[in-house]
């Protein structure tokens, strides 16, 4: 008589228990950004964040060296994120459509702004317009002016300052923005869209010929 015999189950495999680098990382970061937001950022414990993140303590100083280290890749992480929203926007414009394109990161700009200014109040409590060497605020800067040098090469305006335009413009949505915030709007969208026209106008507007010297009057 032959007996047949079955081949047992392979057993699941087992999830590593392991989280790779990066994705610890970028817990702990949120679990930090969480309390910080909730308690505030003199308030919160390395001990807490940690907690809140199920890691060791040690691993907390694995990647950072203090409370304030951890604050400053937070407010970079910040910037990327945002970043990566404003080019989302652009890029979802078809790509010849420069006036389309740069309403559309000014439309971003305000909404992103408006969605996570309580994250941006926190990482960048410290920065002040003296910090003239921002790497931050330079990074968004730089991918504005790329917008309007663009859209100034295929003629969409006729501006022949692309970076005195994109200060304007730059410093203008974030501090129209921070007006909207404080009005505490339940819809920004007509508001962004207000910034954007305006924006587009100063595009728009002739130059005007500088002021001639006066002469002496005898």
């Amino acid at each position: 008589m032959r007996y047949q015999t079955t081949r047992p189950e392979p057993r699941p495999t087992k999830s590593p228990r392991t989280k790779p680098a990066e994705v610890r990382l970028d817990e702990l970061m949120a679990a930090a950004e969480k309390l910080f937001l909730a308690k505030g950022v003199e308030a919160t414990t390395i001990s807490e964040i940690v907690e809140e993140a199920q890691v060791a303590k040690g691993t907390f100083y694995h990647y950072f060296a203090s409370k304030n280290d951890m604050l400053g890749a937070l407010a970079q992480r910040y910037t990327a994120r945002f970043l990566e929203r404003l080019q989302a926007a652009v890029d979802a414009c078809p790509a010849g459509d420069w006036r389309a394109r740069l309403r559309a990161w000014i439309h971003a700009s305000v909404e992103t702004y408006v969605e996570t200014y309580r994250t941006h109040d926190i990482v960048y409590a410290n920065h002040h317009h003296h910090d003239r060497a921002n790497a931050d605020r330079n990074a968004i800067l730089d991918q504005l002016q790329g917008i309007v040098e663009h859209g100034m090469t295929a003629g969409a305006w006729t501006t022949d300052q692309p970076r005195v335009v994109s200060l304007l413009i730059y410093s203008g949505v974030h501090g129209a923005t921070d007006d909207i915030i404080a009005a505490r709007p339940a819809d920004c969208a007509a508001f962004a869209r207000a910034v954007a026209d305006s924006c587009m106008r100063m595009l728009d507007a002739p130059k005007s010929d500088a002021p001639k010297p006066r002469g002496r009057t005898r």
